[in-house]
């Protein structure tokens, strides 16, 4: 398990989707989570750095736990989901404190993501609003955009929710460029997806 963490962890950082101590990961087994540890450093995890606790109750070491774990046990409690994949993608961000929702206008973000929904929250980091917002959400898309903070993604694997997390800030860069460019779109399929 700490090989996966590594992994995805140097991956999200390398990637520019985290900063060198922002982020955090999880996996669910059985009524079990294994998150990163509060304030790690996800491009250089080490044994130390996954804290084991319960999905209900807490254990002794729940106070090393990402300040986000509440968040990542109602999303394993209201959805299907086994891992969970927190990440602070530039792009991403910059256009959620723009939009309400995020429509790829390329074809493989169409494809794999067809739309990104945007919430605010009076909180953004670890609170019970998002604690109530996300699973819903996340029960239906793979991914969640968190306004002005960053996103929430689901999986069955890390490796799965990393995918989605690197989708979207591909996305994301794109739609970026081709507004930097002012012209217009030559073609606009991908408006069919707001109504996805």
């Amino acid at each position: 398990m700490l090989k996966d963490f590594q992994k995805i962890g140097r991956d999200l950082f390398l990637s520019g989707l985290n900063s060198s101590h922002s982020g955090n990961l999880s996996v669910r087994y059985g009524d079990r989570i294994v998150i990163t540890r509060r304030g790690s450093m996800l491009g250089h995890l080490e044994e130390r750095d996954l804290i084991e606790t319960g999905l209900a109750k807490n254990d002794s070491k729940i106070i090393l736990a990402s300040t986000e774990i509440g968040v990542h046990r109602a999303i394993y409690k209201g959805t299907s989901a086994l891992a969970v994949v927190h990440a602070h993608p530039v792009h991403a961000i910059a256009l959620s404190l723009l939009e309400d929702q995020i429509i790829p206008v390329d074809s493989e973000g169409a494809y794999l993501l067809h739309k990104i929904p945007v919430i605010g929250a009076e909180h953004t980091i670890g609170s019970k609003e998002l604690e109530n917002i996300l699973p819903g959400l996340l029960s239906e898309y793979k991914i969640v955009m968190v306004r002005g903070h960053g996103s929430f993604a689901v999986g069955q694997m890390i490796e799965e929710a990393y995918q989605w997390t690197s989708c979207l800030e591909q996305v994301c860069r794109i739609i970026c460029l081709t507004r930097s460019l002012h012209g217009e779109m030559k073609e606009k399929r991908f408006e069919k997806f707001t109504s996805w």
